[in-house]
């Protein structure tokens, strides 16, 4: 449990790194994501979930 724990104020220490070095970048990407229809926004979460969990599967063997 520590380890997610750990894993999400990782996140959230990395969210807040983009947001404080490049907001305006943040901005325009945040826009690009309202713009898109929810099914191709589905399906690029659900890529990242996969490419996320495969990193997960290497970095713990």
């Amino acid at each position: 449990m520590t380890d997610l724990w750990s894993a999400l104020c990782l996140v959230a220490v990395l969210e807040g790194l983009l947001l404080f070095a490049m907001p305006d970048a943040w901005r325009r990407a945040a826009e690009q994501l309202h713009a898109m229809p929810n099914g191709k926004l589905r399906a690029v979460g659900a890529l990242v979930v996969a490419i996320g969990l495969a990193a997960l599967v290497l970095v713990r063997m």
